[in-house]
């Protein structure tokens, strides 16, 4: 019955320590800025909502706090240039319409971009 018990506390204690840190949300003229963190405290996402739905700009952040993503919204939807960081490469994803309407990626080897439509 002990080791029953120590096993449950042990499994509440676990996850009490793995969850992220909850999300704050702040009033800005008719806009809600979101932040959502990491579980070491330091900010994963941030950006806006309007009327419960996604708006304006939007970033993400690794955990060192490097950019890795800015996106733009509107209503809701996928609009204008984003652009994704990585290891590799920097991609920049065009929308309209929520569709994608093209992708450029540029490497740090090549001095042109290419184009994938």
């Amino acid at each position: 019955m002990k080791n029953i018990i120590t096993i449950c506390m042990l499994s509440l204690a676990t996850i009490g320590f793995t969850q992220d840190k909850e999300p704050t949300f702040k009033a800005e003229g008719d806009l809600v800025k979101a932040t959502y963190y990491f579980e070491d405290g330091s900010v994963k996402t941030q950006g806006f909502f309007k009327d419960k739905k996604l708006a304006g700009e939007w970033t993400r952040f690794d955990k060192k706090g490097n950019k890795t993503q800015i996106a733009f919204y509107n209503k809701g939807k996928k609009v204008g240039k984003w652009f994704i960081w990585s290891k590799n490469s920097l991609k920049e994803i065009n929308y309209e319409d929520n569709v994608i309407a093209s992708v450029n990626e540029w490497k740090p080897e090549s001095k042109v971009a290419f184009i994938n439509e």
